[in-house]
């Protein structure tokens, strides 16, 4: 008994006659602006840049510049003809604005510039060997705004060179160089590992070290100093650590007669370098 097969229905005969479903792709979108990628600026700030351009100690690899910050830049391309120097990579603001830390005050020009000579308090004590020379030494202040702050005094003032422990202490480049206003150019910075060792090196090659502190004699009472001597100043709170302020030959402070009896830690550097430029 043969069974019987079952004709299509209207519904099925339909379903075989439609063409399958295709879907049709979605067309790609093109960037039509490709995103250009600039490597990170080490340097930014008009002063910064300006003295770092002019120095012969740096290999300068990019300017960038803002077309208006090329414009207060315009009288200084010319002074570093003798130098190799890069033709400026010129940039939007927001452009600009990626190559450098979140919130930099750039000013419209940023550099990528090659890290100055390292060099060490050797090079202080054999430059000293003829000449009078002041020196300054950080410990534990590692705010780069402070530090800053504290180079440019230095170079105001005429100090020689700064020492900081290499642990933990800033580079000189970023927030720091900008706050120096181009300081950096023209203060050398010795990075050491041990404090105390380099204190008593210094005191081996003649140098008389003072302590900025509180409980120290009145930088007043001083008429007289040696030709060769180190101020050694310690963080905002902590102030020098027990071992550093041991070291040091005299303990001074600054006078303070208003309600409020101490300094930021930099503006204390500014008067403590006057009080011994002039005494």
């Amino acid at each position: 008994m043969q069974k019987r097969t079952k004709k299509p229905g209207k519904k099925q005969k339909q379903r075989q006659h439609q063409a399958p479903a295709t879907r049709t792709p979605k067309p790609k979108t093109q960037n039509l602006k490709p995103k250009t990628h600039h490597p990170k600026a080490n340097l930014f700030g008009f002063h910064a840049v300006h003295e770092a351009w002019l120095n012969e100690d740096r290999h300068i690899k990019t300017l960038y510049a803002t077309e208006a910050g090329l414009k207060t830049f315009d009288d200084i391309l010319p002074k570093a003809k003798h130098l190799q120097r890069p033709t400026p990579t010129i940039l939007e603001k927001d452009e600009l604005e990626k190559c450098l830390p979140p919130g930099a005050v750039h000013q419209g020009l940023a550099l990528i510039a090659s890290d100055l000579p390292e060099i060490s308090v050797q090079d202080f004590i054999i430059k000293a060997q003829n000449t009078p020379a002041t020196l300054v030494m950080l410990d534990q202040v590692t705010d780069p705004h402070n530090i800053g702050a504290i180079l440019r005094s230095a170079c105001v003032l005429g100090l020689d060179g700064m020492i900081m422990q290499r642990k933990h202490s800033p580079l000189p480049d970023g927030v720091l160089a900008k706050t120096a206003c181009g300081a950096v150019e023209h203060i050398p910075i010795a990075y050491e590992t041990n404090l105390n060792r380099t204190l008593e090196d210094l005191k081996a090659a003649g140098f008389f070290i003072y302590g900025l502190d509180e409980r120290g004699e009145d930088i007043e009472t001083i008429t007289r100093l040696p030709d060769k001597k180190v101020l050694v100043m310690g963080a905002e709170g902590p102030g020098l650590r027990r071992l550093v302020k041991e070291n040091c030959d005299t303990l001074l402070r600054l006078p303070a007669s208003g309600p409020i009896s101490s300094l930021n830690v930099s503006n204390a550097a500014a008067v403590a370098f006057y009080a011994l430029r002039h005494r």
